[in-house]
């Protein structure tokens, strides 16, 4: 699996997302609470751009006329239909079993780490075919 570096910590505070583009999909990068997930910005049921939907909490109820709001800011709520999705994990609060939107592992690694390298440079190699005329200005 290829890692991709797609922002400084400082770039997505907490409670903030961030869209991203790597291998050609838009994913969004979420910091709830200084833990980042990630999620693709597809959303499964109809398409929609599922993480520029609302972030909102879950309520709960144990009988009518009652309720609570729990898990602020760890719910997404697609921006056509309202499906909601859990940002940690994708999964659907609408059909648990088996509607997910596609989540993806985010690690925060120190900067002195990515920059140790080993780094090895791709070669080509060149051949050179003919003789050119040049004139500097």
């Amino acid at each position: 699996m290829a890692r991709h570096v797609v922002a400084t910590v400082g770039e997505i505070p907490p409670g903030q997302s961030k869209i991203v583009t790597v291998a050609g999909r838009e994913i969004g990068v979420f910091n709830l609470a200084d833990a980042f997930y990630a999620l693709i910005n597809r959303c499964p049921h109809e398409g929609a751009a599922l993480c520029k939907g609302a972030v909102v909490g879950r309520f709960e109820s144990e009988r009518p006329g009652e309720y609570r709001l729990t898990r602020q800011g760890e719910m997404l709520r697609c921006p056509w239909h309202g499906w909601e999705f859990d940002i940690k994990t994708g999964e659907s609060w609408c059909h648990p079993e088996s509607v997910k939107a596609r989540s993806y592992p985010v690690t925060v690694v120190p900067g002195e780490t990515l920059a140790k390298g080993p780094f090895v440079a791709e070669t080509v190699k060149v051949l050179v075919e003919q003789d050119y005329v040049v004139v500097e200005l």
